[in-house]
This record gives structure tokens, C-alpha cells and sequence, in this order.
């Protein structure tokens, strides 16, 4: 059976959080889709006819149901996971950036610059003390220190910048739980 679409009020018990240890989703969704979602999550490479299988049905109405969820969005696409150490790639850090206004215009136009920063992997626009957060990704210190100090800095919507370096991931999943 399908599940619900949230409840109108975006405030209502039902539109947050977990209901009885499920979480609560905004889409159509029943159980084989969701456990077609945790497969692709898990291992975004395998065969139609693999997923299928752990999924308990044929391939055939398996590939429908994948169509159908990336026609709704639902799934925006399939990506590698680059293991960035082994590329050189030894630096991840946080910037907490706060700008000077956070007019419509100033904000939009930091974000627009933010896209054209390859050292930038992840920005996002943030309430509380900062405006961005920022995820980095660099060869090492120098490169980082470098683009702070001569880049996010020297940006002109840019009043602060506290940046926190990394030392080690804990934890890596899919950006939603399903």
C-alpha cells in the first residue's frame, strides 16, 4: 500500500521526524519502493536484474519502479564515491562564512560565486551565526590557506570566515535515511 503524502500544515506531527520508527516521507512511496532506494543508496552500480532480486520482484517491473523514481526526482542521479586521499587530495575543511548583508541580492550573488570554486565540494546557505557552510576539499594546507586567505576573504559580500580543518570521517551515508 502506498504511503501518504504529508499532511497540508508543514508543522503537523506528521510532516517531521519519525512516526512509530518510520520516517515519514513526502512521496508515494511503498515498501518495495523504499527498499529499492536503500539498495541504490547502499550500491548505486548494480544491475537492474541484482537489484531486482534484493528487492524480491522481477527486473522488469524493478526497472519501471527505478524509471518512475527518477522521472519524480526522487533519485537526482548516480555518482562514484572518489576516495580523495589516494588523489592527492589530503585536506577537508569547514568554512563558516558570514557576509556583510544578507540582502536577496548579496546572498544569491555569493552563491553564484561559491559554484565556480573547485575547492568548494558542498556550500550551504545556513541560519544562526554564519550565513554559508562550506565543505573543502585540498591538496593540502598551503592550497587551503591560500584560498581563504586570497579568495573567500578578498570576496566582496564576505565579513567573516571561521574555518574548522578536519581530522577524520567518522561517519559517511546517504544524505537521507530510508
Amino acid at each position: 500500500m502506498p504511503r501518504p503524502i504529508l499532511a497540508s500544515n508543514p508543522l503537523s506531527a506528521k510532516s517531521f521526524g519519525k512516526t512509530k520508527g518510520m520516517p515519514v516521507l513526502r512521496a508515494d512511496l511503498d515498501a518495495i519502493d523504499i527498499k529499492i532506494l536503500r539498495e541504490l543508496q547502499r550500491d548505486g552500480r548494480m544491475t537492474n536484474v541484482e537489484l531486482a532480486e534484493r528487492v524480491g520482484i522481477s527486473a522488469p517491473p524493478c526497472l519501471r519502479r527505478v524509471r518512475k523514481l527518477e522521472e519524480a526526482g526522487i533519485i537526482e542521479g548516480y555518482h562514484a564515491l572518489l576516495n580523495g586521499p589516494k588523489l592527492g587530495f589530503d585536506l577537508v575543511a569547514f568554512c563558516m562564512v558570514g557576509l556583510k548583508r544578507q540582502s536577496d541580492a548579496d546572498l544569491k550573488s555569493f552563491a553564484k560565486r561559491v559554484e565556480a570554486w573547485p575547492i568548494v565540494r558542498e556550500a550551504w546557505m545556513v541560519s544562526g551565526d554564519s550565513d554559508f557552510l562550506l565543505r573543502c576539499t585540498a591538496e593540502n594546507l598551503t592550497v587551503f590557506q591560500n584560498f581563504v586567505i586570497e579568495v573567500l576573504t578578498a570576496d566582496e559580500h564576505v565579513d567573516t570566515v571561521r574555518t574548522m580543518l578536519t581530522i577524520r570521517q567518522v561517519k559517511q551515508l546517504g544524505l537521507v535515511e530510508v
